[in-house]
């Protein structure tokens, strides 16, 4: 592997792990201080957080955001997993 690939994959690397410790820090000390009102099982901080370790940042997120988009009390909500 050349050297800017070898680069360009640490940073996505990196970049993951940002936001996935940005997920772990509002799961454990944001979300704590409001009344569970999701709607889904998994959450829907859970599954982003599972949807970017599959998928990686950009699809994961862009999946977490669809479902937080469906997350509103005229949705059913239920289960819901990763596809």
């Amino acid at each position: 592997m050349n050297k800017s690939l070898a680069w360009r994959s640490n940073a996505q690397k990196m970049f993951r792990q940002a936001v996935l410790r940005g997920l772990r820090f509002y799961k454990r000390a944001i979300s704590p201080m409001f009344p569970p009102s999701c709607r889904y099982v998994p959450t829907c901080s859970e599954y982003m957080y599972d949807a970017v370790v599959k998928y990686g940042v950009a699809k994961g997120v862009w999946l977490g955001l669809k479902r937080l988009s469906r997350c509103h009390p005229f949705h059913p909500g239920g289960y819901d997993p990763v596809p």
